[in-house]
């Protein structure tokens, strides 16, 4: 029996024009933008439709990013898609749950605002830094980057793409040892903050005061948590995991990898932007991956999902 897994996309994806198709031809869509432009205090239409400086700050980006997934995602429920699982990478990991059905669409909206907020104010500009490690294996950079203080490990998204984290200093000096030891490249990423490193525990601690006031739903299917790469059935593990997944590393490639484990066949992307779908190829070329950032992607997922 195939069994589907609906993976949503996390900062770095967003693009302007992001779900302005799904605004106009789907009421349930339009209706989450709206909703969210109200809650939130801020025009979400002008956030994610029209060209501004204000979408690639991460105190915008994160609610813009996971409205948008969030509307896709409803209006592709209303075509008949449904997941067994969910899975999102770092921010995308708010709208897996809301599908799983742990929280409400308005809580993980304004949840994330909060949290682009703390995220965005935890470190100093120029304080901390991310790079990509490209061409060399996790075991062999975390070898490497153990002799370097204030250095971790952001991201494991897939064979061969790995992001690093921490103090910019120490990221430098762990670049340069990287490639010396065999890295094809390491490049800075354009990012605000060291994210998914120790340096934002307390944004993580601050996070988790927001999440106390968040109604928790018992989850109708389960999801797979960044912090561990693990299915999570119980709902009241997801407040936990959420604080410390701020300053985590994102075991992504170690998610996929179980699910497939556990028989699932066919991943779905929702949101702008083929990364994840990108990460599929490099993970697992055997499973199917189908990517929805268009209503007319949409219509083509769910007529070949329904052969």
């Amino acid at each position: 029996m195939s069994k589907v897994a609906f993976i949503f996309p996390g900062q770095g994806a967003q693009k302007c024009g992001m779900g302005k198709d799904f605004y106009e031809q789907s009421s349930k869509a339009k209706a989450i933008f709206d909703r969210a432009s109200e809650i939130l205090d801020l025009d979400m239409k002008a956030l994610c439709f029209e060209a501004n400086d204000k979408l690639d700050l991460t105190e915008y980006t994160q609610a813009a990013l996971v409205t948008t997934c969030l509307a896709m995602v409803r209006e592709a429920e209303e075509k008949g898609l449904k997941p067994d699982v969910t899975a999102g990478l770092s921010l995308g990991e708010y709208a897996a749950i809301a599908v799983a059905g742990g929280m409400s669409d308005e809580e993980a909206i304004c949840t994330v605002r909060t949290r682009g907020i703390l995220m965005q104010n935890a470190v100093p500009e120029g304080m901390g830094a991310m790079a990509a490690v490209l061409g060399m294996e996790a075991n062999d950079i975390e070898a490497v980057i153990e002799a370097t203080e204030g250095v971790s490990i952001a991201n494991y998204n897939c064979p061969g793409q790995i992001v690093i984290t921490g103090y910019k200093e120490a990221v430098d000096k762990a670049g340069e040892a990287l490639k010396e030891a065999g890295a094809k490249r390491v490049m800075l990423l354009n990012v605000s903050g060291p994210f998914h490193s120790p340096m934002l525990e307390e944004a993580g601690e601050a996070l988790g005061t927001e999440l106390n006031g968040v109604s928790w739903q018992e989850l109708k299917i389960p999801y797979v948590t960044n912090v561990t790469a693990q299915k999570v059935t119980d709902i009241k593990e997801t407040k936990g995991l959420l604080e410390k997944q701020v300053a985590s590393s994102v075991r992504w490639e170690q998610s996929i990898r179980g699910m497939i484990a556990e028989g699932v066949d066919t991943f779905v992307e929702i949101g702008p932007g083929k990364t994840l779908s990108g990460f599929m190829k490099k993970i697992d070329k055997n499973v199917k991956v189908y990517n929805i950032q268009t209503m007319e992607d949409l219509e083509n997922v769910a007529a070949m999902l329904a052969e």
